[in-house]
């Protein structure tokens, strides 16, 4: 069965499912996306991969790779292989040297531990074109969307907007600034990590690589 590669696209909260997200996985050689849904941890786990942070502990998926590699097995590749009822199923296709061998996982794991080997991540036609997203349609439900909130905003009155006010600059003041020194970002993006706020974490680093940059 021939294998179409993916690549992750974006990473973000689900609308439809509070302490979800999405995982949105793009055809390497198309225009076609096939969103999955995620935990919390699982996203997390992939979003410090792909941000190339580093946890003070290993995460589960760090676990399993120190694991794999002191045994001698290395990951070749995931393959996203089936979606039943709603429910995608992945495998791991492993090797330890001699032979090569499969282990069933859910795609969220299966992406984890491939960002942390480096392996491509595949999926098959079958699973494609049932849950797959034409970029089109993207588009269009896009246009849509920006359509229906200028017809919200122009709704709203001034009171909503002086209330939304306070609650952006709250935000602004949580974002790295440019009048902080070096050395308390640094100090920032310790505490970040001791706390395992990894989102903060990352945006303090890109703060300190444009300011070493």
């Amino acid at each position: 069965m021939k294998k179409i590669p993916l690549e992750i696209l974006g990473l973000s909260s689900s609308q439809s499912q509070s302490g979800s997200f999405a995982l949105i996985l793009g055809e390497k050689h198309g225009n076609r996306r096939l969103p999955i849904i995620i935990g919390m941890f699982e996203a997390q786990s992939i979003a410090i991969q792909i941000e190339k942070i580093s946890p003070n502990r290993p995460l589960t998926h760090d676990l399993f790779k120190a694991f794999a590699e002191h045994v001698h097995v290395t990951i070749i590749e995931v393959v996203i292989s089936d979606l039943k009822e709603g429910v995608f199923y992945s495998r791991i296709v492993c090797s330890d040297g001699a032979t090569t061998f499969e282990i069933d996982a859910r795609p969220s794991d299966a992406i984890a531990i491939g960002l942390r080997f480096g392996v491509p991540i595949f999926t098959v036609e079958s699973v494609l074109g049932e849950a797959g997203i034409i970029l089109s349609d993207l588009d269009e439900a896009g246009e849509e969307g920006e359509d229906e909130d200028d017809h919200d905003e122009e709704d709203e009155d001034d009171s909503d907007s002086e209330a939304a006010r306070p609650a952006a600059k709250a935000t602004e003041a949580r974002e790295p600034s440019g009048q902080v020194s070096l050395d308390e970002l640094t100090k920032m993006l310790a505490q970040a990590l001791e706390k395992e706020d990894y989102e903060k974490a990352a945006k303090i680093r890109d703060e300190l690589n444009k300011r070493n940059g």
